[in-house]
């Protein structure tokens, strides 16, 4: 399989360690898959923060939010007949499904794209209401104009959908619910609008039937949307043959709309891919990689809270060099450096998504 990064040389970026948690009973169990942008002259991460409770022997406690906003701990002896929890990440309890850690969004900043720190006034990004109630995660962060869109996965005993915020200082929200219904993930909005309409990457899933595929819809006005059509599928025999979906928002390039996408097999082994969207019609696909572009390769990646994974929904463009940050074994932050022209010429004309 090829590999095209060139990773960073003091990866993690950032490990769980590196962070206060954001109350005292709280731990910080993962650091994952951060929204990228630049404001100010700085660039900016907005980091999934997982937190737990510490966990005790013969017993299991997870998070959610309450009605009012506030931490509750659900505790459940190990031995309890209703219980399930043979995966790290997610439980089922008297026949629903909780999350063994809650996530918020934290914002960092950095001079060098390297070294991050939390700036001089701190934001942390909350779950709200019951759509929100087992926390937000991998938020997507997307430049149009002066506003920045940030669509994130929404999670509740109700589903898995997608919330957006719009913000234009950091500092002040406009929180606009929930923009795809559960089950829905993984939304990357195009930064300019195309034939006069927003477009966004999403992906719907289905138990029963079809699959986790990447579909793109369209918006007169970047929160009603629709005509949806999907784009990308999972490949029969190839890594990503289990599951795909869109990292960051796609990048304009001469050749047409390029966009990073995660890829899973049925190991639930994570890399990375690309494909290549017609610049006047996104629906168009005219490209693909037929390899990943990235594989878990270092310690960083194929151990920790989960191994075997490089998931990304962030980046910065300079030129042909373009900076992806990603999670590593859905517990660290890392960064690694590609070439566009080099991702380009490595992908495969194909009708077949």
């Amino acid at each position: 399989m090829t590999d095209l990064a060139r990773r960073f040389s003091n990866n993690p970026i950032l490990m769980p360690k590196d962070l206060k948690s954001s109350s005292p009973e709280l731990q910080i169990i993962s650091l994952l898959n951060p929204g990228v942008f630049r404001y100010n002259g700085k660039i900016w991460l907005l980091v999934r923060v997982a937190e737990s409770i510490a966990q005790k022997e013969g017993v299991i406690f997870f998070p959610i939010l309450n009605d009012q906003g506030k931490m509750e701990i659900i505790e459940v002896p190990l031995n309890d007949p209703e219980l399930i929890a043979n995966d790290a990440r997610i439980v089922n309890y008297r026949g629903l499904d909780y999350l063994t850690t809650i996530s918020h969004l934290r914002l960092l900043c950095s001079d060098d794209g390297i070294h991050f720190f939390q700036p001089d006034f701190p934001v942390s990004i909350f779950g709200e209401g019951d759509l929100e109630r087992y926390g937000i995660e991998d938020c997507r962060v997307s430049q149009i104009g002066n506003d920045y869109y940030l669509s994130y996965t929404a999670v509740s005993e109700s589903g898995v959908g997608v919330g957006l915020r719009i913000t234009n200082d950091w500092l002040h929200f406009d929180n606009k619910g929930l923009i795809f219904p559960p089950h829905n993930k993984d939304v990357a909005i195009f930064e300019e609008q195309v034939n006069g309409k927003f477009y966004a990457l999403h992906r719907p899933s289905s138990k029963e039937i079809g699959g986790n595929y990447i579909w793109l819809a369209e918006s007169p006005d970047g929160v009603h949307w629709g005509n949806h059509k999907c784009i990308i599928k999972s490949r029969p025999g190839l890594w990503d043959n289990a599951r795909v979906g869109a990292g960051a928002a796609p990048i304009k390039t001469t050749k047409g709309w390029l966009e990073i996408y995660h890829g899973a097999n049925m190991d639930h082994q994570y890399c990375l891919g690309a494909f290549l969207m017609d610049i006047h019609d996104p629906s168009v696909v005219i490209a693909r990689t037929t390899d990943p572009i990235m594989v878990p390769t270092e310690h960083y990646e194929l151990s920790g809270f989960f191994g075997y994974v490089v998931f990304t929904n962030g980046h910065v463009i300079d030129g042909d060099q373009l900076t992806i940050y990603y999670g590593a074994a859905d517990e660290f932050v890392c960064g690694a450096y590609f070439s566009i022209a080099e991702i380009l010429s490595v992908m495969d004309i194909s009708t077949d998504t």
